[in-house]
């Protein structure tokens, strides 16, 4: 089948979000032919540009969801007044279509301004606040298709207006209320970004119309594109999500450089749009339970929730974790992004208190900061306060003084990649106080190490039993299960085995692939037959015959030579002569086309008449109409007898089903 995998800031550039994922999506099921969606964030991911592309993929559509400097989004057509609703192409909206725009709009700005606690909850179905979403979503999709695009129009003063009016109506909410004209101007321009989606090209029969299954890797603007392929062509839609997109944009929210209202007015449309995206979606899956729980409370149906964890290269620490060597049996390895949400500073403290129980003990750090200024001015800050807590020591008086913790990064002769870093110790430690799925964990457990956690997003489901978790910001409580284990060699060899086996059973690629390649398969068979305009079924935009092997894959080739034992005929018609000699089928090509079907139709009557006399008289056929046998060359005519025998006896004609 063909699968239209929709994607936001990530595959197929170089840099992003999901981008090693659903690059072994794709790559792990050749079966199914992939058009890829993507939306990009920032011109730097552009100029990055892609990832290697295998040969199953289709087509490459992208868009940006970033705006230039001079503020007109790329492929905006000209720039007029503010006040005029224009559409991309430059064509001015006639009475109706404003008429049109500020009714859908309205109805959307009415569901975005509501107090969330007015009325029913808008992430349920039903509730006035996502049927009212859901219909200025929607109007605002049609016009955009009918029309062009919508970018000029939600940038307009109108835009504003209805907005100002929307926040002044009857059950807006408090903070909605004390917005200004700039907090209207502002979330205008994030509003206009947020549904750029609607005003792409890609909501035609040839391009979204054309694949059978929409597959979102994540919730958010992403998945847009999907309700509109549901909505204007039935395509079922499928959304993963590794990391719930609304969870992210409230961690962000507090950074983000906005007022308090324009803050709230984001936050109910990411609301609202993960609400009508989960309703409806064929199914959701979660990339783990700490997700799914976050789901449902976004409004997912549990009944439509799956989940598949993310897959692991297993093979990169194959020989770490298979290996009888448990590390520096006094060694804390932790690896990962140094950034504040990592907590590097409770584990400095926690490793005063292991070194004060366990002299020997020595951490090492592994890992480069994230990006930005915040992350380089945390990672000094460690380092500052790790030489406070931990000054060089020395043996003797001569001798140079080294650090109990080190700083390192991974790409060096000494640690060249990130096994090597966690075969560096004996127990692998983690620290944040935020996280999600926690990769790096899995990463230590396919690595066959005893682990230390903090009780954060999924790690608790991740462990599984097979290492310690300690409450998140307790230095005390983290040295002292590192002590433990630091003390007892037997208890870490035993926790890393199990750790180990525990990652190879859940958290590979190949169970990921297992698992969405029967999701696909269920998705599809559940699906509404869809219909081409004139009501005769739409097929597959990839047939299943054509990745059986067989002779209708083949291409038409020339039969030669004097000898041609029979023909048999492909299931779309391809006459295919066989011969004997070479063991192998020979496709009948336009010079010896009319013998080859002159030879079949020959085979075929006489085959029917010998069925018809082995049922009335009993007896097999001679051997002189062997030549009415379809099969490979290099049978012998024993062998042709025989098949004759079976085929005459199951009342089938020879060749049928044979292989």
């Amino acid at each position: 089948m063909r699968i239209g995998l929709l994607t936001e800031g990530g595959y197929p550039y170089a840099t992003g979000e999901s981008r090693l994922w659903c690059d072994r999506l794709v790559r792990g099921l050749p079966q199914h032919e992939f058009d890829l969606f993507a939306l990009s964030r920032s011109a730097e991911q552009e100029d990055q540009g892609w990832v290697g592309l295998p040969h199953h993929v289709g087509r490459v559509r992208t868009a940006p969801l970033w705006t230039p400097e001079d503020g007109t989004p790329r492929g905006s057509g000209e720039r007029g007044l503010l006040a005029r609703l224009v559409t991309g192409g430059g064509v001015s909206y006639g009475r109706r279509d404003r008429g049109r725009f500020a009714a859908h709009l309205t109805a959307l700005a009415t569901a975005v301004c509501a107090s969330e606690d007015a009325g029913a909850d808008p992430a349920t179905d039903g509730a006035p606040g996502a049927e009212l979403f859901a219909e200025g979503f929607y109007g605002l999709a049609e016009l955009a298709r009918e029309r062009g695009g919508l970018h000029l129009a939600l940038r307009s003063e109108t835009t504003v207006r209805i907005l100002e009016a929307a926040s002044r109506a009857r059950g807006a909410g408090r903070i909605v209320r004390s917005a200004t004209v700039m907090d209207h101007l502002a979330f205008a321009a994030e509003l206009e970004r947020l549904l750029r989606p609607l005003s792409l090209d890609w909501y035609a029969p040839g391009s979204l119309g054309a694949v059978d299954l929409c597959h979102a890797a994540s919730g958010g603007a992403a998945a847009i594109p999907g309700l509109l392929a549901k909505r204007f062509f039935g395509v079922p839609l499928l959304i993963t999500e590794h990391a719930v997109q609304l969870r992210a944009h409230y961690l962000a929210a507090p950074e983000a450089p906005f007022g308090a209202p324009v803050r709230a007015l984001l936050a109910r449309f990411h609301a609202l749009l993960a609400a009508e995206v989960y309703r409806q979606a064929a199914l959701v899956v979660a990339g783990n339970t700490h997700v799914r729980r976050w789901q449902q409370r976004c409004g997912a149906d549990p009944a439509k929730q799956r989940t598949v964890y993310p897959g692991m290269a297993a093979e990169r620490f194959a020989r770490v974790g298979e290996h009888d060597d448990q590390g520096g049996p006094k060694t804390l390895v932790w690896a990962g992004r140094i950034e504040p949400a990592k907590d590097l500073i409770a584990l400095l403290h926690a490793f005063a208190e292991v070194r004060r129980a366990e002299p020997d003990a020595r951490l090492r750090i592994f890992g480069a900061p994230a990006e930005g200024e915040e992350a380089t001015t945390y990672l000094a800050h460690c380092r500052a306060l790790a030489a406070q807590l931990f000054p060089d020591e020395a043996t003797g008086a001569h001798a140079e003084g080294v650090s109990p913790v080190t700083f390192e990064e991974i790409g060096g002769p000494e640690i060249p990649d990130l096994a090597e870093a966690y075969a560096a110790g004996g127990v692998a430690v983690l620290s944040s106080v935020v996280e999600g799925f926690p990769i790096g964990l899995v990463e230590s457990m396919l690595c066959g190490r005893a682990t230390v956690s903090t009780d954060v997003g999924a790690v608790v489901e991740v462990i599984g039993g097979t290492g310690l978790v300690v409450p998140p910001r307790n230095p005390r409580a983290l040295a002292d299960a590192c002590i433990a284990l630091l003390r007892d060699p037997e208890r870490r060899a035993r926790l890393g085995a199990a750790a180990r086996a525990r990652a190879l059973e859940l958290f590979t690629v190949e169970q990921n692939l297992a698992a969405f390649r029967g999701i696909y398969l269920e998705l599809i068979s559940q699906a509404p037959v869809r219909r081409e305009p004139d009501g005769d079924p739409l097929l597959f935009a990839t047939p299943p015959e054509a990745r059986l092997l067989g002779p209708w894959t083949r291409p038409r080739a020339a039969v030669t030579g004097p000898d041609r034992a029979g023909v048999a005929v492909a299931a779309d018609g391809a006459e295919c002569a066989v011969g004997e000699g070479a063991g192998e089928t020979v496709v009948a090509g336009e010079p010896a086309a009319a013998e080859a079907r002159a030879g079949a139709g020959e085979a075929r009557a006489e085959a029917v008449g010998e069925r018809a006399a082995v049922r009335a008289t009993g007896r097999e056929p001679e051997p002189a109409d062997e030549r009415a046998v379809v099969g490979v060359r290099g049978c012998a005519p024993e062998q042709m007898r025989e098949r004759v025998r079976v085929c005459a006896a199951a009342d089938r004609g020879p060749g049928d089903g044979d292989a």
